[in-house]
């Protein structure tokens, strides 16, 4: 019997070594993969099951039928300028020939949302600032007349009320626990085509110095606000009141997206104010504040990056007899952390005088807390 030569040895060695990379290739091919930069990321498995509903019919069947129209009209006296009023005419005919003031009917429409099985329906002040008549239309094709309870134009809202039986009320929600993201429907009648749904999500909250009333913490929307929508209703995903729509940023006068609404929280403190006292008694602490920046904080010698510094107390008022001084910095209103002075002041402008509140900060580098009993705002 003859021995396998060398060359059937190389040849029986190469088939298993090709025979074992094969393999190889079938379990392991990333062993074989060029290498190079590894980029790893993150797959997605697929939405949640709770991402949200597929149609907001619900929601909205919920809250339109408590939205309303509104349309106003008032009685506008003008004193134009005439041939009358020129100084040689009158020197010739003297005052023989007097003009009598034109006289014309001025409208307007808006929304509303009722808030009560008793007719209490919320809107903006500047829909039915001066109107002699108030009509409402309901969503349900009854229409009757609103009187005007109160309003209070530093929060530009308004409370009417009419009387009709089976009137339907929408369910408040909660504007605090709002989450940028979230999804928001704004009902109302844009340029009274009718009642309109539109969708978008929160797009900010807080939002204030952006000069559209005295006070302001607004939740901002991308939801499509347009004119005639003033007053209507921005609600969540499960149609429960969340704001009332207010203004919008545009230069054409539609919408671009960026529109505001009076958190449902600030609404309901008016409402309540306007029903007991026929207007809004707004609360004061009595200091002036300037926000905590890091370089400030940095040179206060203090970590805190959010608060604000006292930077005045005003002589006898709530903030002086609860002893806060200049320097004093604020971080925290009844255990809530605050961000800004603005925050402190919105807060207190909320409260009932009388109301007592808890303001945690630091005194001098230590840790210290104030009991302050809010005091009357003057007008």
């Amino acid at each position: 019997m003859s021995n396998p030569t060398p060359s059937s040895d190389l040849i029986r060695l190469l088939t298993m070594a090709l025979a074992a990379i094969f393999i190889l290739m079938l379990l392991r091919p990333e062993l074989f993969m060029r290498s190079g930069p590894v980029v790893e990321i993150q797959q997605s498995q697929g939405l949640p099951s709770d991402s949200g509903p597929a149609s907001y019919a619900d929601a909205v069947n919920s809250a339109a039928p408590a939205v309303v129209n509104i349309n106003t009209a008032k009685v506008v006296t003008e004193h134009r300028v005439t041939l009358f009023d020129d100084p040689i005419f009158r020197h010739f005919f003297g005052d023989r020939l007097q003009v009598v003031p034109r006289k014309r009917l001025e409208t307007s429409l808006g929304s509303g949302v009722i808030v009560s099985r008793d007719g209490y329906i919320l809107t903006n002040n500047h829909v039915i600032d001066g109107a002699d008549e108030i009509e409402i239309s309901l969503h349900d094709g009854r229409s009757g007349r609103a009187r005007l309870i109160g309003s209070d134009p530093d929060t530009d809202l308004a409370l009417l009320q009419m009387e009709m039986d089976e009137l339907p009320a929408i369910t408040f929600g909660h504007s605090k626990p709002l989450q940028v993201g979230d999804v928001a429907l704004a009902i109302g009648n844009p340029f009274g085509v009718g009642q309109t749904v539109t969708m978008g999500i929160i797009s900010a909250t807080n939002r204030s110095q952006l000069g559209i009333s005295n006070q302001e913490s607004f939740i901002q929307t991308d939801a499509a606000i347009n004119p005639g929508n003033s007053g209507g209703a921005l609600v969540d995903a499960g149609g429960n009141l969340i704001g009332i729509n207010t203004a919008i940023f545009s230069k054409t006068g539609a919408s671009h997206g960026i529109g505001f609404a009076i958190p449902v929280a600030t609404a309901q403190h008016v409402m309540k104010q306007l029903i007991e006292h026929g207007e809004v008694r707004r609360g004061w602490v009595g200091i002036e504040m300037q926000n905590l920046t890091p370089e400030l904080a940095d040179s206060f010698g203090v970590k805190t990056t959010h608060g604000a510094i006292v930077a005045g107390v005003y002589r006898n008022g709530p903030a002086a007899a609860a002893g806060l001084t200049p320097g004093d910095i604020i971080t925290h209103v009844n255990g809530e952390a605050i961000q800004n002075g603005e925050e402190i002041a919105h807060r207190a402008l909320n409260m009932e005088p009388g109301t007592v509140i808890k303001l945690q900060g630091i005194h001098n580098s230590i840790a210290a807390s104030w009991r302050v009993t809010i005091g009357p705002k003057e007008r």
